[in-house]
């Protein structure tokens, strides 16, 4: 079994042992050990906070180079909705598509026309199970997810199972490439321009499905620079125009967009994991059945607080309601066509998700009961200062980590005399 990709990673070199990214990792995925972060694989979701909590770069997202495309025949990027955000709302959309397009690509395709499919698909979900489990939970963050999975596995079938906007443009784009020009699926090469890492670690290791139609992704930060360049050097050429999807589709790039679209009245929006786990604790609680639907995701303020992103999340949130305004849908969706995609399993999940037990103690319930009492008496003896000087986010983490024997309780700055 090959190991599990994350997208998120570190650099050594510039890593000070500050604690920064430990205090701020939502999933407790992060220990400093001689000076230096380490990150707990089993316990990360990818979901970038570190990065943006870094003060010396040492976190980072290991994404995909333009270099890449030339590993295909036929290159199509699928920017991100968030990234039309990263640019003033004066910029038109077709010349951010051109300029994206001048990087290299042969054909650019709007995320947002996924989004338009996942609304119907998601609309049709929510009428055909919303009855039988309440609150349904959207999936198109795979760090909340993957945050479910691992910390909330009671509520893995409140989760609606469709792929996300990126995964459905994917896929589209690829079967019209293929049956206009006649090139195969691994000839097509589709790219994500992504605002954050776990995008390209859904990639690697997708959610709900064997194999992902993405072939790579490639940072927002990344390409910034070029794309307005770009942008600049067509401000007054005639270009093409291109396929978009609904206004509507385009604000899922902020918080509250995707059920704004949906036709639910009685939902929940909520940004930031650590808000997004008070949520989750409560649904778990049984005091959220009345409501139908619950937008989470791990970035405050939506996809445009993303730690690959450029542009100040607050502005541009604001970029993307101005934008959408003016813009006007030149594609149409066919509901019956997308509700058969997904019956036929094109666009829905095909693969049970399966739980990550990341708090199991041991496999040994008597074992596991013993550290148990370990942990609760190691915790009444430690200052519950959750300083992090030991080099674990929190005293409870910490006791566990000693019971664990990934630590010492030496490592304890305010207890130095212990049995």
């Amino acid at each position: 079994m090959s190991k599990y990709f994350h997208s998120v990673i570190l650099d050594s070199d510039k890593c000070t042992g500050c604690t920064n990214c430990m205090q701020k990792c939502p999933t407790q995925a992060l220990r400093v050990k001689d000076k230096k972060a380490i990150i707990l694989d089993e316990r990360c979701i990818d979901c970038g906070n570190c990065i943006i909590a870094c003060p010396f770069h040492a976190q980072k997202a290991a994404t995909d180079g333009l270099e890449k495309l030339e590993k295909f025949k036929f290159n199509i990027a699928v920017p991100s909705m968030t990234l039309y955000g990263q640019f003033m709302s004066t910029v038109d959309m077709d010349v951010i598509s051109q300029s994206i397009k001048d990087l290299g690509f042969d054909f650019v395709y709007d995320e947002a026309i996924g989004a338009d499919l996942a609304k119907i698909i998601i609309e049709n979900y929510l009428k055909r199970n919303g009855d039988k489990t309440r609150p349904l939970i959207s999936s198109h963050c795979p760090s909340i997810t993957r945050l479910i999975q691992s910390k909330f596995p009671a509520l893995m079938n409140n989760i609606v199972k469709i792929e996300s906007p990126m995964e459905i443009s994917a896929r589209l784009a690829k079967l019209k490439i293929k049956e206009k020009y006649g090139y195969e699926f691994d000839e097509i090469g589709v790219f994500y321009i992504t605002p954050c890492p776990a995008k390209m670690t859904s990639i690697n290791n997708p959610i709900g499905i064997k194999k992902s139609y993405v072939d790579g992704a490639i940072s927002i930060n990344e390409v910034y620079l070029n794309i307005y360049k770009n942008i600049k050097s067509n401000a007054n050429k005639e270009i093409e125009s291109f396929m978009s999807g609904s206004k509507e589709s385009l604000k899922w790039a902020i918080s509250g967009g995707q059920s704004e679209a949906l036709d639910v009245s009685n939902y929940i929006v909520v940004d930031g994991i650590e808000n997004a786990q008070r949520i989750f604790e409560k649904i778990e609680l049984g005091k959220l059945n009345n409501v139908e639907y619950v937008e989470a995701l791990a970035c405050t303020g939506g996809c445009v607080g993303g730690a690959l992103n450029v542009e100040n999340p607050f502005i541009a949130q604001n970029n993307i309601r101005r934008i959408s305004k003016d813009n006007k849908a030149n594609i149409t969706i066919n509901e019956k066509y997308a509700i058969d995609l997904c019956d036929a399993g094109f666009l829905c999940w095909t693969e049970e998700l399966k739980s990550k037990d990341v708090d199991e103690l041991s496999s040994d319930i008597r074992t596991a009961f013993k550290k148990i009492e370990k942990i609760n008496k190691l915790v009444k003896l430690l200052p519950g200062l959750d300083c992090g000087s030991c080099g674990s986010p929190t005293c409870q983490a910490f006791a566990e980590d000693v019971v664990n024997g990934i630590s010492s309780i030496d490592f304890c700055v305010f207890n130095k005399n212990h049995d």
